[in-house]
């Protein structure tokens, strides 16, 4: 199968909103009045973002997932995307799997597949994604790293941890119930973009940003941009790693293979969660509540902004370090 056969059968598809779709040298899209266009790229390599155990499926949905995520975190409504895949070979059965997940998670969002390009190499993913986000009296109503305010709440969507937990299972550094690793490993291969949620928080979120490096990292991001810094309560974020409470068998048990130490740095450094830290006025309180039932998606509120640069970690058993945390670094010497 050449490559030209190859995006006729598994990616090609008839353009719904695209003025024009896959097939010519370049798409066009309309953009609806009023609106600016969000755009984010995100690549996936083997070995690197995910493993060779990942099912095609789940791999052409987390690769979409990703870019998503980056556009819930600016408040954007998914409307197109561009695919470049690099493959070793071409593999029937893998690529109707792939496209099969990628294509119904881009139908539940309403986004579609206009372009991209394909080539033999080792198999790397990247695909750029385009949304839109409303502009009121010439102000765009995109979320941003750096409008975080003193005094505003932290709040973090879903759970965190969960996605490194699976990967520990894999080096098999720990074990968990068969229940609690298919929880994990499913948030690691299949994780859930915020998209409803991160829409439902314009005009209420002073500041959000996707976490996919790791939450205090991602965080960091948030106070640099805004010149804030902040608190953050460790007795409610250890609470943000779901697996104590899906395991099947006693949680002592669970806990004593899951340290408190390990299950902070999963939550605090793990990364590949592809949730929403974002920050609010405790003034938007309910209406922040209403916005997370009316997405159907957990929050939790983590912590404040306050003045003070820097990070600060407080819970019952005193203070912990923020520095011993750290985040993924592509280039870095030593990755955590």
């Amino acid at each position: 199968m050449g490559e030209f056969d190859l995006i006729a059968k598994y990616f090609k598809r008839p353009a719904r909103d695209a003025v024009l779709g896959v097939g010519d040298d370049c798409a066009l899209l309309l953009p609806a009045p009023g609106t600016h266009l969000a755009v984010s790229s995100d690549m996936l390599v083997e070995g690197r973002h995910f493993l060779s155990t990942v099912s095609p499926e789940r791999l052409g949905h987390k690769a979409l997932a990703v870019n998503l995520s980056d556009l819930a975190a600016c408040g954007a409504t998914p409307r197109a995307f561009t695919l470049a895949l690099a493959l070793p070979r071409v593999d029937e059965a893998w690529l109707a799997g792939f496209a099969q997940g990628l294509f119904a998670l881009a139908d539940a969002h309403g986004c579609e597949l206009v372009g991209g390009d394909t080539t033999q190499g080792p198999l790397n993913i990247c695909i750029t994604v385009l949304g839109e986000v409303p502009v009121v009296d010439g102000r765009s109503q995109a979320l941003l790293r750096s409008g975080a305010q003193v005094g505003d709440d932290i709040y973090v969507s879903g759970t965190l941890g969960d996605a490194r937990l699976a990967l520990e299972v894999f080096r098999g550094n720990v074990q968990v119930p068969a229940a609690v690793f298919e929880h994990a490993r499913r948030r690691m291969e299949q994780p859930s973009p915020r998209v409803a949620l991160g829409v439902g928080l314009r005009g209420l979120a002073s500041s959000a940003i996707d976490v996919s490096d790791g939450f205090l990292g991602d965080l960091r991001h948030v106070l640099q941009a805004s010149g804030v810094g902040a608190q953050i309560d460790i007795d409610i974020a250890i609470n943000l790693l779901a697996a104590p409470a899906l395991s099947t068998g006693s949680n002592a048990d669970l806990m004593l293979q899951i340290s408190s130490a390990q299950a902070l740095e999963w939550v605090f450094a793990g990364g590949d969660d592809y949730e929403l830290v974002f920050t609010a006025a405790p003034a938007n309180a309910h209406r922040v509540a209403q916005a997370a039932r009316d997405a159907k998606t957990r929050i939790t509120r983590v912590g404040r902004i306050e003045a003070e640069p820097g990070l600060r970690l407080e819970g019952s058993q005193g203070l912990v370090q923020a520095e011993k945390f750290g985040s993924f670094d592509h280039f870095a010497p030593s990755v955590k």
